[in-house]
């Protein structure tokens, strides 16, 4: 069994892979055969190919001091995640971790939920988040990749300082700490764990396909891809 990766053409609108609305677009290459109460404080403080676009060049950096930090909890099972504000945008800084139907811990180890988070199908994502939160569109992805200096760098940045292999880690300069989560596909098979980070966006391209942003240990960037929706990926939610 082998999973394709798609580049997406789409907005968020999109039911086709057809379309060229999707800001840097480009293919991931997978090394397997498959592939609600808040407290805010202040802040103290595979190869891929990229296709230039306007949002890599645009864009004032948040300046540090505009990052707030902070926590929420799930009223539905008591878990507590760690939240940063970033732009005008509030997004949970670590994976979701809400056992659903159609959820899986990678290698159906709990420990790694709690160190990833839970791996949900397309489906299953996007009812996953809290009330107050949910599965990012693709604009509202494209907004935080503006706000930190643009897709072609958003992956350094997100990603956290540790945990990636081959020197992959980030700067997790906007406290973001994605983790290399790795992935399921549909034959329960578990890949890439310490290589890639790929999070469900909620378009979907067809009855199939649906939308993901991934992140790659060997490079700086951020990635919009199309993927089968019973793959296994991870879920950051977003506040409403």
């Amino acid at each position: 069994m082998f999973a394709l990766f798609f580049t997406a053409c789409g907005s968020d609108s999109s039911t086709s892979a057809n379309n060229s609305n999707d800001d840097d677009i480009s293919s991931k290459s997978s090394s397997s055969s498959a592939k609600s109460s808040s407290s805010i404080v202040a802040k103290s403080s595979s190869s891929q190919k990229t296709v230039s676009s306007s949002s890599d060049k645009v864009a004032e950096l948040v300046d540090s001091a505009d990052v707030i930090v902070g926590s929420m909890k799930d009223s539905r099972d008591g878990q507590k995640y760690k939240m940063v504000k970033i732009g005008e945008q509030t997004w949970m800084a670590e994976n979701l971790n809400y056992e659903t139907a159609n959820s899986y811990c990678y290698n159906d180890d709990a420990a790694n939920c709690t160190k990833y988070g839970r791996l949900y199908t397309w489906v299953a994502a996007t009812t996953a988040c809290p009330e107050g939160w949910h599965l990012p569109t693709q604009t509202e992805w494209s907004t935080l990749f503006t706000a930190v200096g643009g897709q072609s760098v958003a992956g350094t940045k997100f990603k956290s300082t540790s945990g990636w292999n081959s020197s992959g880690n980030g700067t997790d300069a906007f406290s973001f700490s994605a983790l290399p989560a790795g992935s399921r596909d549909n034959d329960g098979d578990y890949y890439d764990e310490g290589d890639y980070a790929d999070f469900w966006r909620s378009t979907e391209d067809s009855s199939d396909y649906a939308y993901s942003m991934d992140l790659g240990y060997d490079d700086g960037g951020a990635y919009l891809n199309y993927n089968y929706k019973y793959f296994g990926f991870s879920v950051r939610c977003l506040q409403d």
